[in-house]
């Protein structure tokens, strides 16, 4: 049966991680509704996104590899750091620093009272509510090129939010970029970018703690399987996405935030579920 949960949970993964309604929360919630009825945890949360990190080095590759090049350049004196690729590496250097520093002050409270279902249902409701915000009155007519260190460090402030399920990385970066007049594709594209140093890093320290324990529900085999399951859904995810928001508002997902939240609400609210 845990068997089966992992592939359900590595679904879950795969399908929210890039969309802007918390991957993590949702882990968070399906939990409660399997047959084992329990937190996945924020260790299984953290090694399972790996695999959706990976399918952006997949799906992103070329830039990636454009970037890289044109920094390790920069650094050794063999490039300008003015060239747009390597200006790009150092701004999502500088943009994840927040995320580093909380994470690690914060993990306690990450791993614990972060993930309380009261918690995560109001960021689901509140943080859904400012992304519609941001998107009606965003002025969206700034191109990534146009990124800066100031805004670098507001985009890392906003990834590091998603510390707290509910949050949502994609989602909290996004908000940002919408509010800093930013147009929709470029805001999902920096969260996309900005996110791989930090989840890689989150997911793999995790990993390494992970071997000979087993803190959580699952055995490290079932979280591999679920992190296999993850990338495959998330790479298809991905380019759906980008050509979702490169034409729609994000009208569908703060209204599907909002709902969910709601009916988490509902479900404490009558000892359905627990916090």
């Amino acid at each position: 049966m845990q068997w089966f949960e992992a592939i359900i949970l590595g679904l879950v993964q795969g399908l929210t991680e890039f969309l802007p309604i918390s991957s993590s929360a949702h882990l968070r919630i399906v939990g409660e509704f399997l047959p084992g009825a329990q937190d996945p945890g924020a260790g299984f949360t953290a090694i399972t996104q790996l695999g959706t990190e990976a399918a952006v080095l997949v799906y992103f590759w070329r830039d990636i590899v454009r970037i890289l090049k044109a920094w390790f350049s920069a650094v050794f004196g063999r490039g300008s750091h003015t060239n747009p690729h390597a200006r790009m590496g150092w701004l999502i250097i500088v943009g994840t620093i927040p995320i580093v520093v909380l994470g690690l002050l914060l993990e306690d409270y990450i791993m614990s009272t972060f993930r309380s279902l009261w918690i995560v249902a109001t960021t689901l409701i509140a943080f859904g509510i400012l992304l519609g915000f941001a998107d009606c009155i965003g002025k969206q007519r700034k191109p990534l090129e146009q990124l800066s260190v100031r805004d670098g460090i507001i985009f890392g402030f906003a990834q590091a939010m998603a510390l707290i399920p509910g949050v949502s990385r994609s989602g909290g970066t996004i908000t940002a970029g919408l509010l800093m007049g930013y147009t929709r594709e470029a805001a999902a594209r920096y969260s996309f970018l900005l996110a791989i140093p930090a989840v890689f890093g989150s997911g793999f320290y995790k990993l390494v703690r992970a071997f000979g324990e087993q803190s959580g529900p699952y055995s490290m085999g079932h979280t591999i399987l679920a992190t296999a399951v993850g990338f495959v859904v998330a790479y298809v995810i991905i380019g759906w996405f980008l050509a979702y928001v490169s034409r729609n508002s994000y009208t569908l997902f703060v209204g599907y935030r909002i709902i969910l939240g709601l009916f988490v609400y509902i479900m404490l609210s009558f000892g359905i579920i627990n916090a």
